[in-house]
């Protein structure tokens, strides 16, 4: 059984814009898979139909078994335990200490009370600073995360969703709003937690970055499947197919 299936899916947002159209696809565990495709060819919406920050409309979605589409909401919140995501805007609590933020990577196992005081167990604290320590960061843990740049809040986003210890990531653009030199060192913490066995889902637009990391390539247009397969097989030809007739490959050093 593939740790992820996806069958049939589809998603339509008001009033009538076809996001996804009949998507049907697995991935085993310890893939790194990479979506590409144009803006607004469905990457985005994918991902967040995985975990069900967006609901989709027809269609499902099997995680290790587990019903996602339809789970409750307790059913939902015990399988995003195992699913993390890193968000392509950062998503942090900018006036909050870095170390609070990576903390909330584990408020499900909390009581209220103790996060909205910020009394958080010495264990977590702990934890929180190896998870910093594995993104290279341990020593801006007691700064303001609006204090850092792009891609250093960019690597608290990642070591909040590593405070989950999830089986899955999901990277949603993690770099699109970087530069060159900060995505390749986003992408090789990407590939690190890879490496340890945990199964990577990410969407990119970058095709040296797809082919440098990715073990597999689901290309996106107008919602449709047009590639599945290995990155390095992604010709001129297939490159058009996804892309476009017109578009030209950038590439990223």
């Amino acid at each position: 059984m593939a740790q992820l299936e996806i069958k049939n899916l589809k998603k339509i947002y008001p009033p009538n814009v076809v996001a996804l159209k009949d998507i049907s696809f697995e991935v085993e565990k310890g893939e790194f898979l990479v979506v590409i495709g144009l803006s607004g060819s469905g990457k985005s919406t994918l991902l967040r139909c995985i975990n069900r920050l967006i609901e989709p409309t027809e269609g499902s979605i099997k995680f290790e078994g587990r019903e996602v589409t339809t789970a409750s909401k307790k059913e939902l919140r015990e399988i995003r335990e195992d699913i993390a995501m890193v968000f392509q805007r950062f998503n942090l609590i900018e006036r909050s200490l870095v170390l609070t933020n990576v903390l909330t990577g584990q408020l499900a196992e909390l009581p209220l009370w103790r996060s909205l005081l910020g009394r958080f167990p010495k264990e977590l604290k702990n934890r929180a600073y190896e998870r910093l320590e594995t993104v290279g960061i341990p020593e801006q843990a007691l700064k303001r995360a609006d204090e850092l740049s792009g891609g250093q809040q960019q690597r608290v986003g990642i070591a909040r969703a590593l405070m989950q210890d999830p089986k899955l990531l999901l990277a949603d653009e993690p770099v699109s709003s970087l530069d060159p030199a900060t995505s390749g060192t986003i992408m090789d913490y990407l590939a690190e937690i890879n490496n340890q066995g945990k199964t990577v889902i990410t969407s990119l637009h970058f095709l040296d970055l797809v082919r440098k990391y990715g073990t597999r390539a689901i290309g996106l247009k107008d919602g449709n499947i047009v590639y599945d397969g290995h990155p390095k097989d992604i010709d001129d030809e297939k490159f058009k197919e996804v892309f476009g007739e017109e578009a030209e490959k950038v590439h990223i050093t």
